[in-house]
């Protein structure tokens, strides 16, 4: 069973930064395109960045020039570096594959205040 575990939240003010962890365990991690999504109450999860097998980013609209995702096949783990954070910015983070998604994980909270 494929197992997702966020990690690096927290609170901060807008125009900092923080970065978060993703581990996947159970599953042939090397081999996916991982993202990372965000979501707010009243609101569907939005996806907020994509990252291939092979390393290529991709990055919505609204976080581009300030986010940057990661991943190291070696620890199962992908990351998302978010810098010059927003209040906009506030949700819980999810990772997860861009396509055939996993049961969910917890997610990791971020709440930036203005």
């Amino acid at each position: 069973q494929v197992q997702l575990m966020e990690s690096g939240g927290g609170l901060v003010q807008a125009g900092g930064s923080l970065r978060l962890s993703c581990v996947v365990s159970g599953s042939s991690f090397s081999d996916n395109v991982m993202a990372w999504y965000r979501q707010v109450p009243g609101k569907q999860r939005e996806l907020v960045a994509t990252i291939t097998d092979s390393g290529w980013p991709n990055y919505a609209d609204s976080v581009k020039g300030r986010f940057t995702i990661s991943r190291d096949n070696a620890k199962n783990t992908v990351y998302l570096q978010m810098n010059s954070l927003k209040p906009e910015d506030t949700g819980v983070y999810y990772c997860n594959r861009n396509v055939r998604v996993y049961s969910w994980g917890q997610g990791t909270q971020v709440t930036v205040s203005s």
